[in-house]
């Protein structure tokens, strides 16, 4: 048994012997309360539990009069771990966190869980509240047959450019004299500058590099999201390379004339020396340690979630890049709160469970506001602390370490049911030198971009199990044809020739019915949403 797995059981043994004062018996008082075993997964076994059994996570657990035993796994093992559960049925009462089952592992295996539609509004106040409030809550907790098998969140204290973005080496700017670029020709301009002139100015003007990637990071569906983001190319994060386009329909952007148009463009910035030579087949680390080289940043563009996050000690000489205007003069930035912050499957109740209301009231409270900021960076008064005022300060770690591993250290974070107002997110205070703070403090560059329904990836969606299959078997050799073709294309030329037996190909493979899958399933979510 897991070190830190054994550890969270003997903490929450030792929860129970206290004994009911007064009775002069050995029973105890927790042995009156419900039990409910309730299997979570963690991405890394270093990071601690205890917070399970503490602060918020057991103040919900007393006001409800509930016991939980959780019941912990790592992500390493989780998928051999989860086959194994749900072949043999023996399962918890709930599955809590999205990271512990798939769309796919739901359909296949719905039997097994409970259905939710009509106990949430009778149990669920506070989530009933939600969902009118943000109505794609209701419509991405909602299955293809009209009932609700999941419970869902909304993560709080988001950007509105809710992904990754474009830094520019300002230390290379200023060192060449040239102003930050606001148009995709500029910006052309200045790439090709920073690969001519010495723009480390290291009196070598041969090794610099405008901008990399790494092959193990998915090139194409990140470039889409980034670097061709002025050709309008915004797809979901999801390897599905599905967007809305100018009109707000679904289409597959590798297919489209602005994605052609883009990898044209990219094809003469490889030809110019902008992009690494090593840029469709080194690892991560490789990349990493070009935009972390000691003595300075190799690399003259990069993008993330921050800056530091890819630059390391070299964030300093980056800035962020405000989003430049296309050939259509629009300005497009990654809007994927839909994806990234909205989801299903933060907890499921099984069939095994007695008593799932009283399981629902516990979640309902989730949905509440000081529960929410403490389910995502820690509890009141350790992590958060709650002034005078009514405002709330996310504090930094007295351990020195960030931020964004204090808040995986202290809470379930991303997981688990969640949701917050915005009139109570603008009493939340973070620190300002760190991730979610600098994060949120950018977002002023490119938000005013942000746009709803075109040009943005798709929201999550819900799929049949048959439609999940054909998902699964068509586009495998889709996405990896894609993939290959843009490689080609970027480093050999050619698109213009090769466009239409492309697109042939891609139609033989089964192009047409994929698109089709992901538009009936996206005209759900729209009248899901009402």
């Amino acid at each position: 048994m897991n070190k830190k797995r054994a550890l969270s059981i003997t903490i929450a043994a030792a929860m129970t012997m206290g004994t009911i004062a007064g009775t002069g018996i050995g029973v105890s008082a927790e042995e009156e309360k419900p039990t409910y075993k309730i299997a979570t997964v963690r991405w890394t076994d270093t990071w601690p539990t205890d917070y399970l059994y503490e602060g918020i996570m057991q103040q919900l657990a007393d006001k409800h009069g509930i016991n939980i035993e959780w019941q912990v796994y790592y992500n390493a093992d989780w998928t051999e771990q989860k086959s194994l559960l749900l072949a043999s049925g023996d399962l918890p009462d709930a599955f809590f966190g999205s990271i512990c089952l798939n769309a796919t592992d739901v359909s296949q295996n719905k039997p097994y869980f409970l259905d939710l539609t009509d106990l949430i509004e009778p149990n669920m106040p506070n989530l009933t509240a939600a969902m009118e409030k943000a109505p794609e809550l209701r419509a991405i907790a909602t299955d293809r047959d009209g009932r609700i098998y999941s419970l869902p969140k909304k993560l709080p204290l988001r950007p509105e450019v809710c992904g990754s973005i474009l830094y520019i080496n300002q230390k290379w700017l200023d060192n060449l004299g040239l102003a930050m670029p606001t148009t995709l020709d500029e910006l052309t301009e200045v790439l090709k500058k920073f690969v001519t002139e010495d723009a480390d100015g290291d009196g070598d003007p041969t090794n610099e590099i405008g901008y990399t990637n790494a092959a193990s990071q998915g090139v194409l569906s990140g470039d889409l999201r980034t670097i061709l983001a002025p050709f309008g190319t915004m797809v979901s994060r999801a390897d599905n390379y599905m967007g809305l386009n100018g009109e707000g329909v679904p289409v597959f952007m590798p297919v489209q004339e602005n994605y052609k148009a883009a990898v044209v463009w990219m094809h003469d910035l490889y030809e110019s020396g902008v992009l690494d030579p090593e840029y469709f087949t080194q690892e991560s680390s490789m990349a990493t340690a070009k935009r972390q080289a000691e003595g300075g940043s190799v690399v003259g563009m990069l993008n993330g979630w921050t800056a530091d996050a890819e630059a390391g000690v070299n964030a300093a000489e980056f800035t962020p890049l405000e989003a430049v205007a296309g050939p259509d003069g629009n300005h497009y930035v990654e809007n994927a709160a839909n994806y990234l912050d909205i989801s299903d499957r933060e907890l499921l109740i099984t069939t095994k469970c007695e008593n799932p209301e009283k399981l629902l009231a516990w979640a309902d409270d989730f949905y509440t506001d000081l529960v929410a900021l403490q389910t995502f960076y820690g509890s009141i008064p350790d992590q958060v602390q709650e002034n005078e005022d009514g405002t709330y300060d996310v504090l930094v770690p007295s351990d020195g370490s960030s931020l964004d591993t204090s808040a995986w250290s202290h809470s379930m974070r991303d997981f688990g049911p969640k949701y917050m107002t915005d009139e109570f997110a603008a009493k939340v205070k973070l620190p300002e030198n760190q991730g979610d703070g600098i994060k949120l403090a950018e977002d002023a560059i490119n938000g005013k971009y942000v746009t709803d329904d075109k040009n943005v990836g798709l929201p999550m969606l819900q799929y049949t199990e048959e439609e999940l299959s054909r998902i699964n078997a068509i586009g495998t050799d889709v996405y990896k044809y894609c993939e290959a073709q843009y490689a080609h294309w970027v480093v050999d030329g050619g698109i213009e020739d090769e466009w239409d037996s492309y697109i042939d190909q891609l139609n033989k493979m089964g192009l047409e019915e994929l698109v089709s899958i992901h538009q009936d399933a996206y005209d759900a979510y729209v009248a899901n949403m009402g």
